[in-house]
């Protein structure tokens, strides 16, 4: 399913500063970016970083002087999903799981998974199947916890957005991913552009360790889940910020549009009647 995304930042920058800036669409198995321009006015040298374990593009700016920049990315991404039946999954012991899922299991800085044990186990602990935990996390965000942007900031974490019970999709993601760590998912934070997110802007959502396989989940449900595109995944959004800042700098404008290529576009949404869910690994 291809799409054309796009995004421009600008920036006032008032003494030599460092910009780690994550905005490029992920190259994996089953996203390919066919197609892809990044620009700085006034040009800067800049310098693309992967991560060590590949689920960030980071774009490393050094800027000397005081100056305004405006940053634009432009690609076409051609990305597929599996749809992966649950029915029958059980819970996988921890003793069981791949080593390189553990990070995905412990707390974080927004991810405070050990102070939400007891509400979590109390909700959705009695449910056998993985699979239908989460979703049931997952709707339970979404009819209790009321999206209001400007209600939190940066340093609002799941255990804040449980006892105010508004948020962003951030909020919306963190809570997501703290739960699903408390009943022993491992679950992971998920960055990208959104089709038919209104208003455009840069995406949050959550995968969750199933069955060996990531599996994607939107506590907002304000776009559909076939019209993600990864930019990135970590912990939570410390690890995946859209931008990282050294120095004295000050944010002007961010514009974010995501567009199909596709004629005939059908979005998809969880059905609760069945137990199927999307991966994009």
């Amino acid at each position: 399913m291809k799409f054309e995304v796009n995004s421009s930042l600008s920036y006032t920058i008032s003494s030599p500063s460092t910009l780690l800036l994550n905005i490029h669409a992920l190259r994996s198995a089953r996203q390919t970016v066919i197609e892809e321009l990044f620009t700085i006015e006034p040009y800067i040298r800049f310098e693309e970083l992967n991560a060590i374990q590949g689920e960030n593009r980071f774009t490393r700016l050094e800027i000397t002087e005081p100056c305004d920049i405006s940053i634009t990315y432009k690609a076409t991404v051609d990305n597929h999903f599996t749809s992966i039946d649950f029915t029958n999954l059980e819970e996988e012991p921890v003793s069981k799981l791949e080593t390189s899922v553990f990070p995905y299991l412990y707390p974080s800085r927004y991810c405070q998974s050990d102070k939400l044990f007891r509400f979590a186990n109390t909700k959705f602990g009695n449910i056998a199947n993985p699979f239908e935990k989460v979703v049931a996390l997952t709707d339970w965000i979404y009819k209790n916890v009321e999206y209001l942007s400007g209600s939190t900031n940066s340093q609002t974490s799941a255990y804040d957005t449980v006892t105010e019970q508004a948020g962003v999709c951030r909020d919306f993601a963190h809570l997501g991913i703290a739960l699903c760590r408390a009943l022993t998912i491992p679950a992971r934070y998920f960055t990208g552009y959104a089709y038919q997110l209104n208003p455009p802007d840069f995406h949050a959502c959550f995968e969750a360790y199933l069955g060996g396989n990531w599996i994607l989940f939107d506590a907002t449900k304000l776009a559909p889940l076939n019209g993600l595109i990864k930019i990135a995944t970590g912990r939570d959004a410390a690890d995946s910020a859209v931008a990282t800042i050294f120095g004295n700098v000050s944010c002007n404008t961010i514009s974010v549009q995501c567009h199909t290529l596709e004629q005939n576009f059908e979005p998809l949404f969880y059905d609760p009647s069945k137990r199927s869910g999307l991966s994009y690994e």
